[in-house]
């Protein structure tokens, strides 16, 4: 069961206080036997914001894998920590922290402690922050966020902007459109203003890169045939080592596991589009149904059947 949030102050709400739920822990999240699943997720999208998905879980034993967003991946730890590998460092956000994690930027994710983390979790477009930087930064470009946990308990940084992003998810929660399209406006400035910084020059292309480039061209159209390494360096004019250094220096990831990064992004935009999971698989290349849904949670959170419905997943284990 997930803890519930504070309120955001007065002084922090352009539309007055939210209903306060009871204060998270700052220890870990535990498990009451007999009451309550070991895990739970719900990952939906709120008519009141256009471009953002939504997250609010509790995960013990679950593990993202390596993985990339085309959005931003924004949250507020409640309890527990989550432990993750970001940008060559592996950090630790534990009951009150804000998580910042850039668009198409490699990660993880899993327990950082044996009672695992409970977050909630807002996924805005770049499209969406980059507004909200053109209005309050104008020509500032699109920001990016220089630290991935900044402390967002009373009296830190970064504690103005984590108790609206709270308020701003419990009120798309509800359904209060008003509350949950202001405070997210608000929350997301406020990250902005305080958080954010230019985007850094892209650092000079390795000689890879058209190899890179060509390769992933293939790979974005062959997702239910691709080729084998060696067919997809003869492919691009390379010899497979060194593509696959190449590849891994450019995107982060290995070709396939790149590859299942974009099946289950191809998977997603068709079940949006409400088309069954079973041929959903199919379509975009997964053996069957089981290997959709062991790949699609490790990378969303919950299997497909739940992120289609918008309704939450429970691991009783």
């Amino acid at each position: 069961m997930t803890p519930a949030d504070p309120a955001v102050p007065a002084s922090a709400n352009p539309v007055g206080p939210v209903p306060a739920e009871p204060a998270a822990s700052a220890g870990p999240a535990e498990a009451v036997p007999g009451t309550a699943p070991a895990e739970a997720a719900r990952f939906w999208r709120s008519p009141a914001l256009p471009g953002v998905d939504l997250l609010k879980a509790r995960y013990v034993t679950h593990r993202f894998t390596r993985h990339v967003h085309e959005q931003y991946a924004i949250g507020v730890i409640l309890s527990g920590v989550e432990e993750f590998d970001y940008r060559g460092a592996r950090h630790r956000a534990g009951a009150g922290s804000l998580v910042l994690v850039d668009p198409e930027q490699v990660h993880d994710g899993h327990a950082g402690v044996p009672g695992g983390w409970t977050y909630r979790m807002l996924y805005p477009s770049v499209e969406v922050i980059a507004a909200v930087a053109a209005e309050l930064l104008a020509g500032r470009g699109t920001p990016y966020f220089p630290e991935a946990v900044v402390p967002g308990a009373p009296g830190t940084p970064g504690a103005h902007a984590a108790a609206l992003l709270r308020a701003a998810h419990r009120a798309a929660e509800l359904g209060d459109d008003l509350a949950s399209s202001t405070l997210a406006r608000t929350a997301f400035g406020a990250l902005v203003r305080d958080h954010a910084a230019r985007r850094p020059p892209r650092p000079p292309l390795p000689a890879g890169d058209r190899a890179v480039r060509l390769a992933r061209e293939i790979l974005h159209e062959r997702l239910v045939d691709p080729p084998t390494l060696e067919d997809l360096a003869r492919a691009v004019e390379a010899r497979p080592f060194a593509l696959l250094r190449a590849f891994k220096a450019a995107t982060g990831l290995p070709p396939h596991t790149y590859l299942n990064t974009l099946r289950v992004r191809r998977a997603r935009a068709l079940l949006d589009s409400g088309a069954p999971a079973a041929r959903v698989a199919a379509e975009v290349g997964f053996t069957d149904q089981a290997h959709l849904n062991r790949h699609f949670k490790r990378i969303v959170g919950v299997p497909p059947g739940a992120y289609q419905r918008a309704g939450t997943y429970k691991n009783h284990r």
